[in-house]
């Protein structure tokens, strides 16, 4: 089981996502950005430093979600989700094909990778 930390960041009042390249596992489908936990390391570095690595923003978490755990197969995967706000930094893609940002109503509309899926739902859900 890989864990793997994701996060849903607001910024302008709309929802950051990522469309994963050709050359990624599940190419072109979208999720919430983040990345592997390594060792030692917190799940809320973990998402700060992925974020930081994958799109040049820094983030501030501030709250968890549900995790949500999905095999895919060949490999299973347990996607740790975190709210967070836009803090500062220009996107600048490093690994995804492209960016969006979406009002929260937009997010259903897209092809997602399967583990973000109950994330969305339940991010549908909140009151925020």
């Amino acid at each position: 089981m890989i864990d793997v930390t994701c996060a849903l960041i607001f910024l302008e009042n709309k929802i950051l996502v990522t469309q994963r390249s050709e050359k990624m596992k599940l190419p072109l489908k979208w999720e919430f950005p983040g990345g592997k936990l390594e060792e030692n390391e917190s799940e809320i570095d973990c998402i700060k430093r992925e974020i930081l690595e994958e799109i040049n923003i820094e983030i501030e978490v501030v709250k968890q979600l549900s995790n949500s755990v999905y095999d895919y197969g060949s490999f299973k995967i347990n996607l740790i989700p975190f709210i967070a706000n836009y803090v500062s930094g220009e996107i600048i893609l490093s690994e995804h094909k492209d960016y969006k940002l979406l009002d929260k109503s937009e997010l259903q509309n897209l092809d997602w990778a399967e583990a973000d899926l109950p994330i969305v739902e339940e991010f549908l859900k909140l009151e925020l």
